[in-house]
């Protein structure tokens, strides 16, 4: 027993030695990255401190040399919060996204930029493009798609009328929960609040287990949370940070029809981004309506071996019964085989526009 309790003070008092190291290296990142930030104000009084593709390589070095026994993407995650907590030494990063508070585009927002973030909601789409086209923000976080429900459209329309670039992208695993208040009536629950795509993740589930329930569509998931604070007789489907803001109890967790359902979001600024090593690029291309169009804009893309990851097509505003694609695909738009794709697209389409090269999701 003796032995055991000695081992166990020996442990505890390399933790603590440990502790002491992380706290001194933190501390010394932390001055590390203000001395930067005098070194660029110096050089620009309008430096830009948050650089996406810097953030992105950093994340790929710690992952791929990190041997456990965290894992390497909880590995990063921490390094996500020091970098974070460091930048915001600098100036801190203001980011207006989809709101209320509370939804899933908060979370993604706090995932790519960290916990120290000034995260600011908006009530519509659009307005995530105002704020950062104004400057009011530096960025925004606007959902694009889900692997359940497909494509958001909304996202992709204010892309056509919007001069601003995609700086970054990242995609957040999504779990819906069902969730009640501490006065409500779990065995009464006739109503049930949730945005509708949610409703849509989860209908096999509903209809398995609350088939007679009402089920009443709502702005957001954050403000079907809000509405069960109210009522006895109702409950909500909403993620971990509404049951949190609003202070709700899980009844039943991950009620989602698909293990693997997951929501991509991208972040946008007024700035093009340098190759990280590992990039996409989005663009918006209008073809001219003819035979043998869509087959133009494609052919490149192959005879290059550029690897495209979505194709979306949307109604033009210019014309009825004309179309526009939305295309995303690996590679950095200076890269010379992909220079050499968008060379031979803008000759072929009636207008070219490139959304945005950016880093790959890492997290």
């Amino acid at each position: 027993m003796a032995d055991t309790s000695n081992n166990l003070d020996e442990l505890r008092q390399r933790i603590d030695q440990l502790d002491d190291d992380i706290l001194r290296l933190i501390s010394e990142r932390a001055s590390c990255a203000q001395k930067v930030a005098h070194l660029k104000l110096a050089q620009d009084k309008d430096a830009v401190f948050y650089r996406p593709e810097r953030e992105a390589q950093v994340l790929r070095r710690i992952m791929a040399l990190n041997e456990g026994p965290l894992d390497a993407e909880e590995m990063a995650r921490l390094f996500r919060e020091i970098m974070s907590a460091c930048l915001a030494l600098e100036k801190p990063i203001k980011v207006s996204y989809l709101g209320p508070e509370g939804t899933f585009t908060q979370q993604a927002a706090l995932k790519h930029f960290g916990e120290s973030a000034i995260s600011l909601p908006m009530a519509a789409i659009d307005e995530v493009f105002r704020e950062v086209e104004a400057g009011a923000v530096n960025y925004g976080v606007v959902p694009v798609e889900n692997s359940t429900e497909g494509v958001v459209n909304h996202t992709l329309d204010t892309f056509m009328d919007s001069s601003i670039r995609i700086c970054g992208e990242v995609v957040l695993r999504i779990h819906h929960h069902l969730l009640v208040s501490e006065t409500t009536r779990r065995d009464k629950v006739s109503r049930i609040y949730s945005h509708p795509q949610s409703f849509a993740q989860c209908r096999k589930w509903l209809d398995a287990h609350y088939p007679h329930a009402e089920r009443v569509p709502v702005s957001s998931n954050a403000e079907a949370a809000k509405l069960v604070k109210t009522e006895w007789h109702s409950a909500a489907i909403a993620g971990d940070m509404a049951a949190k803001l609003y202070s709700l109890d899980h009844v039943a967790e991950k009620i989602e029809d698909r293990p693997d359902n997951s929501t991509r979001f991208l972040i946008i600024g007024n700035h093009d981004v340098p190759m990280s090593g590992e990039d996409k690029t989005s663009i918006v291309v209008a073809m001219r309506n003819q035979p043998g169009a869509l087959h133009d804009l494609l052919e490149p893309f192959h005879r290059h071996q550029i690897d495209m990851t979505r194709l979306e097509t949307r109604p033009s505003r210019t014309g009825v019964w004309n179309y526009v694609f939305f295309i995303d695909f690996k590679g950095h738009r200076d890269e010379p085989r992909v220079t050499a794709v968008l060379e031979e697209v803008q000759l072929r389409a009636a207008e070219l526009r490139v959304l945005g090269s950016y880093p790959q999701g890492v997290l």
